[in-house]
């Protein structure tokens, strides 16, 4: 992927259940942004490997804590030696390993523990191949998620803040844990200020289509806005969709007692939507099937 990118950046593009590597070479050395999710560390190691082609990984920075961003850290140390850099805010939840705080237990995910060495907070400023990269504060999806934007080449690394057709699940908002909504939409009106030619999602493809991307994402903002159930429901499915990729098939059978062992799953439907179990599962297998996200098999539900 090139799209006028700098010649010291490569974005290594990683499907579900992977958050996308942004590697920056500079001389011997390398940084990367996000390590994708642990069942892909093998795959992971040996991509970095290959772009780095020869240097040494000095540095991994991450945009949040979730699954899908860190699961490569422990395996990168270890092949590397790099330096593990995490938000400021994440430093007790990373060190303690609190995995409801991480959002593994909840969500039925998993990481491998790692040991972070440094921390970065919204404001500071780094380099990263050759270029001069500020760290933004960009709650919402993550209450202390950063974003990296180079002022430039108008380049920003949003993670899941913005994506080309939206932006990750407000979790906070769900848990009750703070205004996910309001930051989210400020979090979208501080980065649309900005002059930016190209995000690098965590998720798809770079691209160029700013301003259509922050219009898709405030009319779904508003929309959750307007109707919390909406969001909700669209949590759960996102969450029992990750979880399935990850199992990739079960019985048919099984799939309610799947479902229901997703505690972030239950515990929404209970606060917000209120559906009976049963109902719950049937609607969100019905639902999932319809998108392709699931299909049947002999018998057995197989993630899309």
């Amino acid at each position: 992927m090139n799209m006028h990118l700098p010649d010291s950046l490569r974005v290594l593009e990683r499907g579900w259940l992977s958050a996308n590597n942004i590697v920056f070479l500079e001389g011997e050395h390398a940084t990367l942004v996000d390590s994708g999710y642990v069942t892909h560390a093998a795959q992971t190691v040996e991509l970095v490997s290959h772009a780095v082609h020869g240097r040494q990984l000095r540095r991994l920075i991450n945009t949040h804590s979730h699954s899908d961003h860190i699961g490569g850290n422990a395996a990168l140390q270890a092949r590397f030696g790099c330096e593990i850099i995490v938000p400021g805010g994440l430093h007790a939840t990373i060190a303690e390993w609190n995995e409801n705080a991480l959002l593994l237990s909840p969500l039925g995910q998993q990481a491998a523990r790692f040991q972070h060495d440094s921390l970065i907070h919204a404001g500071d400023e780094l380099e990263m191949g050759g270029l001069n990269w500020q760290a933004l504060a960009v709650p919402g999806h993550d209450m202390e998620a950063l974003a990296y934007y180079n002022p430039e080449r108008r380049i920003l690394i949003s993670g899941d803040a913005l994506w080309e057709n939206g932006f990750g699940v407000i979790f906070p908002e769900l848990l009750g844990e703070a205004d996910g909504l309001a930051s989210t939409r400020a979090t979208l009106e501080m980065l649309a200020r900005l002059p930016i030619d190209i995000v690098i999602p965590g998720h798809g493809s770079p691209f160029a289509a700013v301003d259509a991307a922050f219009e898709r994402a405030f009319r779904r903002v508003d929309s959750f806005s307007t109707d919390i159930d909406k969001l909700a429901w669209h949590a759960i499915k996102v969450i029992v969709s990750f979880a399935m990729l990850e199992r990739r098939c079960l019985p048919a059978g099984d799939f309610p007692a799947f479902l229901l062992g997703l505690p972030f799953a239950v515990d929404v439907n209970t606060r917000y939507v209120g559906l009976p179990e049963d109902v719950l599962a049937a609607r969100i297998e019905r639902e999932l099937l319809l998108v392709n996200a699931l299909r049947r098999e002999d018998g057995f539900l197989v993630a899309g």
